[in-house]
């Protein structure tokens, strides 16, 4: 039986289930519902995944002025609901992937129920990367945060630190000096990851200064953030920032932990996909982030959607397809219905 009392044989088989509704869930589920495929889109925790809390989105193309993370997310869920994708506001708990060689039925169970199809794609994303330093975990919340879109505004005039170096870093600081008195950006590097145009503009920003070569040990406050404690990575030398804000921004991690051992990984526990985005389960595929350990860009996941939408298409219509009479009438003796195999004449 499923979550919600109905018996997993009496819930409706659909084409495919897509877990996740980020860029890249969205653009398969959109290729999906184009072809005409019954597409179901459970979104998970946040729709539109990471890029609902991006603040300015300018380097998808065709899209140059002023677009918010929040209005992309919007454009992208119309787009897919107008060809017939289904969005269901529930999270994934568990899964059973049918691994016969083809044509089996997954399931997937959520809160609010178990749901079947004859394909799944994953682009269940990531995950921000944690500091692991004491006083994080308790005081994240009252003055840590993973994301200054959502946060910054109740620090208005507040001294923060933005903890990073990369492009997400360098758009959360900018972010922030639109409220904040001041931004310290602490890195453990002596130069930035990020890309030159981003690098330029925070350079160029008076309210943004720069702490290099150091980490952050402690995350001190009582009930709320007040003060960091930092040490060098250049030399044996230790000191104190008074802020009422730390926004970490250090990396992602895929959120793969659901499809351990069923799902093969690489080292990092990105799932495995080969050119048409399956995975070594037959009828399921990945894409995006949870499948992507080097791009991790907006334009990469909705190719990569794309392709796995078509990818299932291709897949569905070739479960599909009619046999010919030869066909049957091999398969009716036993006999694999492969050229070789085939009659001579």
């Amino acid at each position: 039986m499923s979550d919600n009392g109905t018996s997993e044989e009496q819930t409706p088989i659909r084409d495919v289930i897509v877990i996740g509704s980020g860029p890249a869930g969205m653009s398969a589920a959109l290729y999906a519902a184009r072809a005409n495929l019954d597409t179901l889109v459970i979104v998970g925790p946040q729709l539109g995944g990471q890029v609902a809390i991006t603040w300015e989105l300018d380097n998808y193309l065709g899209f140059y002025e002023d677009l918010t993370g929040p209005e992309f997310v919007e454009h992208m869920s119309k787009h897919v609901q107008k060809f017939g994708a289904e969005l269901l506001y529930d999270m994934v708990t568990g899964i059973e992937f049918d691994t016969a060689p083809e044509g089996g039925v997954h399931s997937v169970t959520c809160y609010g129920g178990t749901y079947r199809a004859r394909s799944v794609i994953v682009s269940a994303g990531a995950s921000s990367r944690k500091l692991g330093v004491p006083g994080e975990e308790e005081l994240t919340g009252k003055g840590v945060s993973y994301c200054a879109t959502c946060d910054g505004a109740f620090f208005k005039e507040h001294d923060v630190i933005v903890v990073g170096g990369g492009d997400s870093a360098m758009e959360e600081a900018l972010f922030l000096t639109r409220f904040a008195k001041s931004v310290k950006v602490v890195h453990r590097r002596e130069e930035l990851r990020a890309g030159p145009l981003l690098q330029e503009r925070a350079f160029s920003n008076e309210k943004i200064e720069f702490i290099w070569n150091t980490v952050i040990d402690k995350i001190g406050g009582e009930g709320k953030v007040d003060h960091v404690l930092t040490s060098r990575t250049d030399r044996e030398e230790t000191g104190r920032l008074d802020v009422t804000g730390v926004f970490i921004f250090i990396g992602h991690f895929p959120n793969s932990d659901l499809f351990q051992g069923v799902l093969e990984m690489d080292e990092h526990n990105y799932v495995i996909v080969d050119e048409h985005m399956r995975t070594n389960v037959p009828g399921v595929y990945a894409c995006g982030e949870i499948a992507d350990p080097v791009w991790r860009q907006v334009a990469t996941s909705v190719g990569q959607g794309a392709a796995a939408g078509i990818a299932v298409e291709e897949y569905l219509s070739g479960l599909d397809a009619p046999r010919t009479s030869a066909e049957a009438e091999l398969e009716g003796v036993g006999i694999d219905a492969t050229p070789e195999d085939a009659p001579a004449g």
